[in-house]
């Protein structure tokens, strides 16, 4: 793929991520753990682009000197040379260089007219009449400091043939958001999901195993795991897929003909790991030490992140029968253990992970998925978007082994986009609120009343946030801040909207905040919408 886009984004709680993030340390025991996660072949290549990177910074200052020298001799060379005469050990208190006795006999053009008598230092620590001094070092660390306040936001950004992961700090009571630092990852991700549960082989695990991670789901068939508290890390914490060393699964071209579209053969699938890109991952903190993945090779994989990288799948299912997993989903922490699934073959399947064939129950939607999510409030219900337009809602309840996919009708479909309903997401604080976002560019939030037995859906309003088509948009999972989205599309942009500030949001959702014990604060003028830039977006919404 080419051009610049977010793809997926995700929020990491408030306390979660460490004030001080600490730096990355190439050692011995992380060689180590890098040979035995990816092979030798990644050690090799890891110590090799060490040693290229150690000769770089030693050109680099080998430059710098010779610069500074040929810079002197353009400018004054028989000063120079009178200097490399005069140059001995310097007394800082002995001032008899400046010739401050003969001042006012004219003989010197003032204190310091007689340059050949300064001592100079390579910086500003080997000064002694510089008392100030200049820590770098705790500078820095100020600089990369994350407040308790602060939220951070992980987005998976993609410029024409490079990808990362970008790390966002949003400062709320500021109105601020800024890159706080990135790194490279190899594919083009499409997915990605915060986790507090530390793999096997961090070195740095407490008796929790707690922590900050980030996992990305891309068109690799392996899912990688990084650490969110370690700056600029040249190798994941852990790998769930092939290790480094083999060579990855590819499709082939299907005989040897010579049409220029060739029929591509994909590689089996197996119960170890995916063999094709994955496009899906859910984490839960039920059970914060299993991960589940949904891949193009048409399985749903469960990983236990207690096994030591590379991993294997400790289980393996084929809920669509083969057909692509678009996405997939742990139930909410409060409703039973079930998992949700969307496949290319337009089905939405509820089923248990605890059986072995992933036996359970399906619904036709008649369009392509774009999105599936468990309702937080109602464990029992969930929402789908789909590919043209249209949202809808279902109880599990109402699906049986006896029901026909093709006629089991939703209980209520609600036309939200002109173009895919690309993002979706119930508010986790505020029952009945909901947010979707579209190709169409606009992100809108509804309000969904079922009280009294009624289906009344509203919309509440709508906003272009200029993020040219929404890829992906998130609420924010802190209570303090419980109208707060995040969202990112194919201008690269990431947009944080308070939706609080709109006037009908106030209205509609005020009541059910008070509800949770939290009023809404009052805000004056800007601080609707934040971009990375620091520029302040209008407050022009569109209301219904």
């Amino acid at each position: 793929m080419s051009g610049t886009l977010i793809s997926s984004l995700t929020w990491v709680p408030r306390g979660k991520s460490l004030a001080h993030p600490k730096k990355y340390e190439l050692n011995d025991e992380e060689l180590e753990r890098v040979g035995q996660m990816g092979g030798e072949g990644v050690l090799e290549q890891l110590k090799a682009q060490l040693a290229q990177m150690e000769k770089k910074e030693g050109d680099e200052w080998e430059d710098v000197d010779e610069d500074d020298g040929n810079e002197s001799g353009k400018e004054d060379s028989a000063d120079d040379d009178a200097m490399e005469e005069d140059v001995k050990p310097h007394d800082p208190n002995d001032l008899s260089a400046f010739k401050m006795d003969e001042y006012d006999e004219g003989t010197a053009m003032g204190a310091f007219a007689n340059i050949k008598g300064l001592t100079y230092y390579a910086n500003n620590e080997e000064d002694p009449y510089i008392t100030l001094k200049e820590d770098d070092e705790a500078a820095e660390r100020e600089e990369l400091e994350i407040m308790p306040t602060d939220n951070v936001i992980i987005t998976a950004r993609t410029t024409e043939d490079l990808s990362s992961l970008d790390f966002h700090v949003y400062d709320e009571s500021n109105e601020a958001l800024y890159t706080h630092h990135d790194l490279m990852i190899p594919a083009f991700p499409l997915g990605v999901e915060w986790l507090d549960f530390a793999p096997a082989g961090c070195s740095s695990t407490n008796a929790e195993r707690s922590g900050s991670f980030v996992a990305a789901a891309t068109f690799d068939s392996s899912i990688e795991i990084w650490d969110c508290d370690i700056l600029d890390p040249l190798y994941p914490s852990a790998i769930l897929g092939p290790p480094g060393s083999l060579e990855k699964p590819e499709a082939k071209p299907k005989g040897t003909g010579k049409k220029k579209r060739r029929q591509m053969v994909q590689p089996q699938a197996n119960d170890e790991y995916h063999v094709q890109s994955v496009l899906s991952l859910s984490w839960t903190p039920k059970f914060r030490n299993l991960l589940l993945s949904g891949s193009a090779d048409g399985t749903v994989k469960l990983w236990d992140l207690t096994r030591e990288s590379p991993m294997k799948a400790q289980s393996s299912w084929t809920p669509h029968g083969g057909e692509k997993v678009q996405a997939v989903q742990w139930s909410p922490p409060a409703g039973d253990t079930a998992v949700l699934s969307a496949g290319w073959d337009r089905t939405v399947k509820v089923w248990d992970p605890m059986t072995k064939a992933g036996d359970g129950f399906a619904v036709h939607v008649g369009a392509d998925v774009e999105c599936i999510r468990w309702d937080p409030h109602q464990p029992t219900d969930f929402f789908v978007s789909l590919e043209n337009g249209l949202v809808l809602c279902y109880d599990a309840r109402a699906i049986s082994s006896n029901s026909d996919p093709l006629s089991t009708q939703p209980k209520w479909t609600l036309s939200a986009h002109d173009g895919a309903a690309s993002a979706l997401d119930p508010n986790p604080h505020i029952p009945g609120c909901l947010m979707t976002a579209g190709m169409d560019k606009l992100v809108k939030i509804w309000n969904i009343d079922e009280s009294a037995g009624g289906r009344d859906i509203s919309l509440v309003t709508s906003r272009d946030l200029g993020l040219g088509k929404v890829f992906t948009a998130r609420w924010c999972p802190d209570v303090e801040q419980p109208l707060t989205v995040a969202g990112g599309g194919s201008k690269a942009t990431l947009q944080v909207w308070d939706v609080s500030v709109n006037p009908g949001a106030r209205k509609a959702f005020g009541e059910r905040i008070r509800q949770l014990g939290r009023e809404l604060k009052e805000k004056q003028g800007g601080g609707v919408i934040v971009n990375n830039a620091g520029d302040m977006g209008d407050d022009s919404d569109e209301d219904m």
